[in-house]
């Protein structure tokens, strides 16, 4: 796929992107700035893609930074495998290794936000030679209980909280999300307006189907046309499936410790509702937190403010 081919990119000259065939699968890779090496990798949520990074790309590359920013598999034009298992954490974190490796390099700075940052979280566990600073945005590390984590969130929250409802119910989410995907989208990506209200119910279908969403816009008519278009033609399945194998995940990282050394950067939205970590220090010792003004689409609702607190960040790690 090139920019001619999707027009709207270029309104905002944002990179032109690639197939690249890595662990198996292909994703579909944007990148900027590779001259300057200096590898760092932004990782999307749910249900994003590789464009909700455009804001900051610029920015990045005139820093001397080689931009990479994969849509996942699932998402816009990478692969989608049929096999639920197929998005457990090891493949996700395997794709982000094999990334390196198809580009050359030992290590990177790895960039997540929502389901990215949960990504690179556990790379920094599974993979911690490859992951050398770590900055991730609204979600924090998510502590490992006793109880595995759709059975937990089903005790809390009841069946119809989304995460419990996708694993409960395949399917039913997947086709509602797909058959109303511009309205699905186009209430979801508003400002100040948290994820999920705090009872949350099915708020997903909820969100497809309402007619009067709550919030103002995120982003201009051009720009939610690049995520309409790319859901439309990949469905939600795939970016579903990350969700359906929660439960997989909290067994296989049964025996990995939960320690992360590297330098670390958390930026948290102050009227998301995922709250804030008050232990992240104790598995993060080499832990910064930044805190803005806005909802859960950190990146793209204060923009100028999270690209400023990345580049801060970085200028004071690499003195």
């Amino acid at each position: 796929m090139t920019n001619e081919m999707n027009p709207v990119f270029n309104v905002f000259r944002f990179p032109e992107p690639a197939l690249v065939s890595v662990n198996g699968v292909e994703l579909e890779v944007f990148e900027a700035g590779r001259e300057h090496g200096n590898p760092i990798v932004l990782c999307h949520g749910f249900p994003e893609h590789a464009f909700s990074w455009r804001h900051q790309v610029p920015a990045l590359v005139a820093a001397g930074y080689h931009v990479i920013i994969p849509n996942q598999r699932g998402y816009g034009h990478s692969s989608r495998p049929a096999e639920v298992t197929a998005y457990d954490i090891e493949h996700l974190t395997g794709d982000l290794v094999a990334l390196l490796d198809h580009f050359g390099y030992e290590d990177a700075t790895f960039v997540g936000h929502d389901w990215g940052a949960n990504v690179v979280w556990n790379l920094a566990l599974l993979h911690p030679e490859r992951v050398n600073k770590i900055i991730n945005l609204a979600l924090p590390y998510q502590e490992r209980g006793e109880k595995p984590w759709i059975e937990l969130m089903e005790a809390f929250f009841g069946g119809d909280f989304y995460f419990v409802h996708f694993n409960r119910q395949p399917g039913v989410a997947d086709a509602i999300l797909h058959e109303n995907t511009s309205r699905f989208l186009r209430n979801i990506f508003r400002k100040n307006v948290p994820l999920a209200p705090p009872e949350p119910g099915m708020v997903m279908i909820n969100l497809a189907l309402a007619e009067k969403p709550l919030g103002e816009p995120l982003m201009e008519e051009n720009e939610l046309a690049v995520f309409v278009s790319a859901f439309e033609s990949s469905g939600f399945t795939g970016s579903i499936n990350w969700y359906r194998n929660l439960d997989r995940n909290w067994h296989f990282m049964a025996d990995i410790a939960p320690m992360i050394h590297q330098p670390t950067l958390m930026i948290y939205g102050e009227r998301d509702t995922i709250p804030k970590s008050e232990n992240l220090k104790n598995i993060v010792p080499n832990l910064d937190v930044v805190s803005l003004d806005c909802g859960h689409w950190i990146q793209q609702e204060k923009p100028e403010e999270t690209t400023r607190a990345i580049l801060d960040w970085l200028e004071q790690q690499n003195a």
